[in-house]
């Protein structure tokens, strides 16, 4: 099988940046993937020496940037007149990207409607058409992660814009836990967009609608809903992502990139953490 890379979301670590890339070298990844929109990691709070001096930090670990992560929260670019300030720091965002040697920023950009007529697919369009001709500008790619929506609506969007900076973050958990969708026809569905996966798992415990999901997520969960009713995150290889079958998919549609781990939930994120390299080391043997 492909050698593929693994990486770690570094946050998932739950400590400071330099901490967190220390420890992601200490778990044996080659990567990491890094939160960049608020707090030490903003653009806003970095000088270009500190982010000289961060990548730095990277390096010397034997790390490299898979991504950064771009996720500005609520309900990412469906809404139009908030739109000019997230375009504008999602750009900063990509140019920090570049400054700490990747070319990816993932994000969740809003529930994406399978009618291309509904009015938010064009407030989607339009955000992302901006940004992707952004990427295309720097070099950047700004990939939608995988959930919200089922694969081919996804794709279908995508065939519908005017850049090619727009692209996949695969995120297979999402797919199998909201959308009860088969990740690995995702990945054959998706192919041509695909430049950066997470690494996670999940199992469907009762299907609803995905929009009251992330609404749910968007809004700061003021409906009365517990989503543990509906889904749950589990360590590598004890959900419903069929691993084997998946990381085979990506090797045959020619996906070389990293498999980053993120480890949303659970009181030992290191313990875990540790144990998804171990599982999907064996898995690439």
């Amino acid at each position: 099988m492909k050698p593929f890379k693994i990486g770690v979301l570094v946050d998932s670590f739950r400590l400071g940046i330099v901490e967190g890339i220390k420890k992601a070298a200490e778990v044996g990844a080659q990567g990491i993937q890094i939160y960049a929109t608020s707090g030490e990691m903003a653009p806003e709070n970095l000088s270009t020496a500190r982010r000289k001096e961060i990548l730095d930090i990277i390096k010397s670990n034997g790390l490299v940037v898979s991504a950064l992560c771009g996720d500005l929260g609520g309900h990412g670019f469906a809404i139009a007149k908030d739109n000019p300030a997230r375009i504008e720091k999602s750009k900063r965002i990509m140019d920090l990207a570049k400054d700490l040697e990747t070319n990816v920023v993932t994000t969740h950009i809003g529930v994406i409607p399978a009618d291309p007529n509904h009015d938010r697919f064009k407030v989607l369009q339009d955000a992302c058409n901006e940004l992707g001709e952004y990427g295309d500008e720097v070099g950047a790619y700004f990939a939608i992660e995988t959930g919200p929506e089922k694969a081919v609506v996804l794709k279908a969007f995508l065939d519908s814009l005017n850049s090619r900076g727009v692209r996949v973050n695969m995120d297979p958990a999402n797919l199998v836990m909201v959308t009860d969708d088969d990740p690995v026809k995702a990945v054959y569905t998706l192919k041509d967009y695909i430049v950066h996966t997470h690494a996670k798992d999940g199992i469907l415990k009762k299907k609803t609608d995905p929009e009251r999901i992330y609404n749910f997520f968007a809004e700061g969960g003021i409906e009365d809903i517990r989503m543990e009713d509906y889904f749950l995150e589990t360590p590598l290889g004890e959900g419903a992502v069929d691993f084997p079958n998946y990381l085979k998919a990506l090797e045959e549609v020619g996906f070389a990139g990293f498999l980053t781990i993120e480890r949303e939930v659970g009181a030992q994120p290191e313990k875990d953490i540790r144990l998804a390299v171990d599982f999907l080391k064996n898995l690439l043997k």
